[in-house]
């Protein structure tokens, strides 16, 4: 009789559990204890991918070639005797489809800020794979530390506009784990409001009273001043 199998190992021998589209991946099958020949199959989300006998102690390889988010997910794999009914389940492992990022979007509630005003600027790539990490500068300065996202939504950092200085470009960049994939933003430019000068409301206020004062004078000539102007002829 042979002898009784073991639950088998799934290792990944090439490739890595985070994945790009067309990206080949290999994964490893073997029953420590057990006695050949052994059949392996292969299991995707509990469907059957593909089935290899061993008529030795070796490994059963499958390949991959990961072309879709269908293709990710958890696999396991099964050994077992032809003649037996019974088998024996793997570990699993994981597959995860990341995708590039899209441009961000750097924004801010408002395009207008004078001299010692807060203001807030927001970078969000609407696409890609999570965790997304923001970085935000100011010209090729950095500005603040990198942020770095587990949600779909946006780094934000705060700003004090302190000098004149503080109204050049700023831009943000994103990445993921997708390689090769830095995006920067649009270019982003405060511009300085138009303080409206002390003196203007008084000016104003001197005009309505000197106004008001000519109005009065006008209507105080017929009851007034022209009664007195008979009277004293």
């Amino acid at each position: 009789f042979p002898e009784m199998l073991s639950n088998p190992k799934l290792v990944l021998v090439q490739g890595a559990l985070n994945v790009v589209t067309k990206q080949n991946v290999t994964l490893s099958c073997i029953s420590e204890s057990g006695s050949p020949p052994v059949r392996y199959t292969l299991f995707r989300h509990n469907q059957q991918v593909s089935a290899l006998n061993r008529s030795d102690l070796t490994p059963a390889l499958f390949t991959l070639t990961i072309s879709s988010a269908s293709d990710v997910g958890e696999y396991k794999c099964k050994a077992e005797y032809n003649i037996s009914s019974g088998g024996k389940y793997s570990n699993s492992l994981n597959f995860t489809l990341i995708e590039p990022i899209s441009k961000p979007v750097l924004s801010s509630p408002t395009s207008q800020a004078k001299k010692g005003q807060n203001v807030t600027l927001s970078c969000l790539s609407e696409n890609g794979s999570l965790p997304i990490t923001y970085l935000f500068f100011k010209g090729t300065q950095s500005i603040s530390p990198q942020k770095t996202m587990q949600k779909r939504e946006a780094a934000v950092i705060f700003l004090f506009i302190d000098s004149l200085s503080d109204f050049g470009t700023y831009k943000c960049k994103a990445n993921n784990s997708f390689p090769n994939n830095t995006k920067y933003s649009n270019g982003f430019n405060f511009t300085l409001a138009e303080e409206r000068s002390h003196s203007q409301p008084l000016i104003i206020s001197l005009g309505l009273i000197l106004l008001l004062l000519i109005i009065g004078f006008a209507l105080a000539i017929p009851f007034f001043i022209i009664p007195l102007y008979k009277a004293s002829e």
